[in-house]
């Protein structure tokens, strides 16, 4: 646009003050951790684990 930041922020705190609101949407994608197929994938292992036949392994990320 071939402005400077100042600019910029000034630009959008005069619409902000105008519209009594921000002067664009804001969104963001849902968040993958919290979907159907992963929720189920969670619930799935706590059940095994639960029953006792969830297997755990040691691997070298964690430190002693």
């Amino acid at each position: 646009m071939g402005m400077n930041l100042t600019t910029a922020i000034n630009i959008f705190c005069t619409k902000v003050a105008q519209e009594r609101r921000i002067p664009f949407e804001i969104t963001a994608d849902p968040d993958p951790f919290y979907s159907e197929s992963n929720i189920r994938y969670l619930e799935k292992k706590m059940e095994d684990y639960k029953a006792g036949r969830l297997k755990f392994a040691e691997h070298e990320l964690i430190e002693e």
